[in-house]
């Protein structure tokens, strides 16, 4: 038996059906994330008759009782059909033709406002020179919208008087017949978008998330797929939409700075990001398809799936949740990131750093008592350690499945501890100082994680911008230096000397022990001087005894100046690695 039905639906029927309510978004959708220029394109090409992909729905199922729609605006009827793919499409669509304000993927309304030239034929994206230009319809929402109150030919006869009356003023020629008959033709072709038939696969009630989610990557094979985590959302949304409703609210708060919120500076958090964390606490598991098993109510040892044991899950998933978005605990564990020296949002390479470290976090707080001392202390070093070494690349979830699978054997404060210890211990070896990390420091990235590592490190020690003062952490932290960047991050051998001296290799010009931070006055005195110019002189101004511990806060050889480049980048490597080496034994 056919589990769907191709219905080929034209654009204006579904928008209608959108706009009373009878096709709904389950609330597992994407927030929506089209730039504004990709509905300029989808329009233009609809105007052209070209394809532009399809929507698939799924019949509403009886048992569903909480959905979102598409925009704000109230709804006469109840929902019927649920958006499972070309939520993008449709939302875009519905944005620029109804005028209706959409949620971005910062959690923030905009409107999405495309023009139109009706001599052209092109569609643009909305800015001021269009609004003002009589040649252009700054919004095409007002050619539905004059349909819509029955005065579009009034809308056309307006347009064109003062179309004709820029081209008085400015001496243009005036608008021949064929003109006003090309701008009302082609006025009359944007509002027959609305028949623009748009292939729509029709999913049948009876089919389960599982013969959805089945279909949805079948369909879209070699494109995005929909994840576990869009239908894990769903049946939050179906189940406990009051905790979803709740899981959303923390994620926007975190994206808008204010106090009593969510917001920081380490990680844009996600729903998907909360509900690892939740599934790990609650249930010691790390794969995001786990939680979608426990939530439809499965028991992961007998494969045996209940209404009992969803209910029972849905609580423990609802508990753990509710410490995850405590949010003192929530900000009490994103300063152990700053207590780690990482300060900045980019120098946290993963997010999988910080949503598993807050699980371990709360896991010790609520499951094995660690003290407030304790705890603070082992997730600070963990952080550190795992933010360096890449823990939380790669494999991650295999390498948490395993850790969530040892903690079943561990019964106390201080084995959770231990085992913490331990972890740490086997990645922090000699050998990784000594080998490993030289060679990751040996490293011409930008984003590198031995570079922010490094920072860190810094951070940790309090050190001081070189040839400066002030610590290095009081400028890195978001809202010290205002509009206008406080210091730079410096080529210790300028670029342009190393050209002269005949190293024109970016690979070796930019390698990370060649970069430190100085303040911005500071660079632009050194400019392109090479050390033996520059050193001496800052030497002579500051003395040699402040001169030299600037040098050794920074790791930077004291007798730079006096050696070639490549025997200070060898030097400062192992420099560097003794700063991360001391921070975490200061840590």
């Amino acid at each position: 038996m056919s589990l769907f039905t191709p219905v080929p639906t034209k654009i204006g029927d579904l928008l209608n059906k959108v706009e009373s309510g009878e096709i709904g978004l389950p609330d597992l959708q994407r927030k929506f994330v089209w730039k504004d220029a990709v509905i300029r394109d989808l329009l233009d090409s609809m105007l052209k008759g070209y394809p532009v992909g399809h929507i698939m729905l799924w019949d509403f199922p009886s048992d569903y009782h909480s959905v979102s729609t598409i925009g704000e605006q109230e709804h006469a009827y109840p929902i019927q059909a649920l958006v499972i793919d070309g939520q993008q499409r449709l939302t875009g669509l519905f944005a620029a033709i109804r005028g209706v304000s959409v949620k971005d993927e910062n959690y923030r309304n905009r409107r999405i406002r495309i023009a139109f030239n009706p001599l052209t034929r092109t569609f643009e994206v909305w800015s001021q020179a269009y609004e003002r230009s009589a040649e252009w319809i700054g919004d095409i929402g007002l050619i539905f919208q004059a349909v819509h109150n029955g005065n579009l030919a009034g809308f056309r006869r307006r347009f064109m008087k003062e179309l004709a009356d820029a081209r008085q003023r400015t001496a243009q020629p005036p608008l021949a017949d064929e003109d006003e008959e090309c701008i009302e033709q082609n006025i009359q072709d944007v509002v027959n978008l609305r028949d623009y038939v748009l292939p729509s696969l029709e999913i049948s009630s009876s089919a389960t998330e599982e013969d959805v989610a089945e279909i949805f990557v079948r369909v879209n094979s070699g494109g995005k797929k929909l994840t576990e985590k869009n239908f894990i959302e769903t049946l939050l949304a179906v189940y406990d939409p009051n905790t979803h409703t709740a899981i959303q609210s923390f994620c926007e708060s975190a994206r808008v700075p204010a106090m009593g919120t969510a917001y920081n500076f380490i990680i844009d958090v996600d729903p998907s990001h909360l509900i690892r964390i939740a599934v790990a606490v609650a249930f010691r598991r790390a794969r995001l398809r786990y939680a979608y098993m426990l939530l439809r109510g499965k028991n992961l040892e007998t494969g045996e799936m209940t209404d009992e044991r969803r209910d029972d899950n849905l609580s423990r998933f609802r508990a753990a949740l509710d410490k995850a978005m405590d949010i003192n605990e929530w900000h009490s564990f994103l300063n152990l990131f700053i207590e780690a020296g990482y300060v900045v949002k980019n120098f946290v390479a993963s997010e999988n750093a910080v949503v598993f470290s807050y699980a371990l976090y709360l896991i010790g707080k609520h499951d094995y008592g660690v003290s407030v001392a304790g705890l603070k202390r082992i997730i600070t070093k963990w952080i550190f350690m795992a933010t360096i070494t890449g823990f939380y690349t790669g494999s991650t979830e295999s390498e948490v499945e395993k850790q969530m699978a040892d903690f079943r054997s561990i019964d106390s404060a201080d084995g959770f501890v231990a085992y913490l210890e331990k972890m740490i211990a086997s990645r922090f070896t000699d050998d990784y100082f000594n080998v490993t990390l030289l060679r990751e420091l040996e490293n011409s990235s930008a984003n590198a994680p031995a570079w922010f590592g490094f920072v860190a490190a810094l951070n940790v020690l309090n050190a001081s911008l070189w040839l400066g003062h002030t610590p290095l952490a009081t400028y890195l932290q978001p809202g010290t230096s205002g509009t206008v960047k406080a210091l730079d991050r410096h080529h210790i051998f300028p670029k342009e000397h190393l050209a002269e001296i005949g190293i024109t290799d970016d690979r070796q010009r930019n390698q990370i022990a060649n970069f430190t931070f100085i303040e911005k006055s500071v660079n632009i005195r050194i400019s392109d001087s090479a050390p033996s110019v520059y050193a001496p002189m800052l030497r002579e101004e500051m003395g040699d005894i402040v001169f030299d511990k600037s040098c050794d806060a920074n790791a930077i050889p004291r007798n730079f100046d006096k050696i070639s480049f490549q025997d200070f980048l060898v030097e400062r490597r192992k420099m560097m690695v003794c700063k991360i080496r001391e921070a975490y034994d200061r840590l």
